[in-house]
């Protein structure tokens, strides 16, 4: 679940090997990246759903990120995330435990500051859907196909508020089966973050248990 928050939260085409990127498709991603960029800092809601494997039930989780550059914090679900751009801290509230794990942008294909800006021209091939109105609003749906085969996604769908330029959502498909939708929220740009904020802080967790994965 976490690697897929990291795939997002966000950060979602028919499978073609040398697919053609769509201009159109290209000029709203860019229009999203040139406005997330323009930022300093950034803060969103969002809430995701997990269909599709055999026997389960649904499951939806709602959690809130807050954005600085490379650096995020996302709580979500008894979950709290923590990145420094260096360093991923993931602690689980139930067994009072934290993971610690490198920063490795090349590995985090998915990083929440790549969900909102141009990670699509490198790692992906894209294709522009159409509109459709969600909750009200209207949308520009795209396509987006992994140039790397080897990826866990089969593919990615993104909803791009036609008003605001923002992600609204989307949907991601795993090899395996499972569906993750996604939808964000509540975007506050701007707020004053403190770098502290985007690391762990072992001494607020009293008896903490510290798994260090590095």
């Amino acid at each position: 679940m976490t690697k897929t928050i990291l795939a997002l939260l966000l950060l979602c085409i028919t499978n073609f090997a040398h697919a053609q990127n769509d201009p159109k498709a290209k000029a709203i991603l860019d229009n999203v990246s040139k406005k997330v960029k323009s930022l300093q800092s950034l803060k969103a809601n969002f809430s995701i759903t997990i269909s599709g494997a055999k026997g389960a039930k649904p499951q939806t989780k709602k959690g809130t990120v807050h954005m600085k550059g490379d650096k995020y914090y996302i709580t979500l679900s008894g979950q709290e995330i923590y990145c420094d751009s260096k360093t991923i801290w993931t602690y689980m509230k139930e067994s009072n435990e934290v993971q610690i794990t490198s920063f490795d942008p090349k590995e985090n294909s998915f990083t929440p500051s790549k969900l909102f800006t141009n990670f699509y021209d490198k790692e992906y091939s894209y294709k522009y859907v159409g509109e459709q109105t969600i909750g009200g609003k209207k949308v520009d749906v795209i396509h987006l196909t992994p140039t790397n085969k080897s990826k866990q996604y089969t593919k990615v769908e993104l909803m791009i508020d036609k008003a605001s330029s923002v992600v609204a959502g989307g949907k991601m498909y795993e090899k395996n089966g499972n569906v993750y939708s996604y939808t964000v929220s509540a975007y506050t740009p701007n707020p004053a973050l403190v770098d502290a904020m985007f690391a762990f802080n072992a001494k607020k967790y009293p008896k903490v248990e510290v798994i260090d994965l590095r």
